[in-house]
């Protein structure tokens, strides 16, 4: 009986009563097949942290390509949202004055008061309130006329070609023998003016000097 009429009368349910020969080549297959296994499985298990992490970065490139390409597709659309941010706060900026042109701007509320038809009482403008590229002027004001009349005066102020903001209003009547019309109105009126470059470069060679620590000085012995 040759070898292949042999291998067909093996009982695969009986491996037992094999002869020696093929139940050892059965051994020698399943420790091959088992060997291979390993081999390839463990190396796999323990690259598995490898693995993650590759697919964790995978991903986060992915998410910053996703990103930047948004940004690249918006890019004109963020260009013309800064020109025309720029252009408004240029607009705004020629609101403000420049330090000559202050005393007039003083003179233009004043006389807003005066046409509204109103008696001032007081204006005092106080000192300026330097701010980042900018300073605050206050100035009290005390004003006496009808509610009519400080009507016309806020209209007036909100007219003028600068700006001119009205805080700390405070309305009260005249006084006791006065009419009962007859009002008196106390406000801080703010305006504002621009900082010209030498005081721009004043105010930042003041900072870099507050910003060295002061020089130590030695007693004599």
């Amino acid at each position: 009986m040759n070898f292949v009429e042999e291998l067909r009368r093996l009982d695969p349910k009986d491996p037992g009563r094999w002869p020696f020969l093929f139940r050892g080549l059965a051994i020698l297959a399943l420790f091959v097949v088992l060997t291979g296994l390993f081999i390839y499985f463990v190396p796999i298990q323990n690259q598995a942290p490898d693995l993650e992490r590759a697919r964790q970065e995978e991903q986060d490139l992915m998410r910053t390509f996703d990103e930047r390409q948004r940004k690249a597709a918006n890019f004109e659309a963020y260009k013309g949202q800064l020109k025309e941010m720029e252009r408004s706060f240029g607009a705004m900026l020629r609101q403000l004055p420049g330090r000559t042109e202050v005393p007039s701007l003083l003179v233009d509320i004043s006389q807003t008061g005066l046409a509204a038809g109103l008696q001032e009482k007081l204006f005092q403008p106080a000192s300026e309130v330097r701010k980042d590229f900018y300073a605050e002027l206050p100035i009290k004001i005390r004003l006496t006329g009808s509610y009519h009349q400080f009507g016309s005066f806020v209209s007036g102020i909100a007219a003028l070609p600068r700006i001119v903001t009205l805080h700390d209003i405070s309305i009260v009547p005249e006084g006791k023998d006065a009419s009962p019309d007859r009002l008196t109105l106390d406000l801080t009126a703010k305006t504002y003016r621009y900082l010209d470059d030498t005081e721009l470069a004043t105010a930042e060679k003041g900072k870099g000097t507050a910003a060295k620590p002061g020089a130590k000085t030695g007693g004599g012995g």
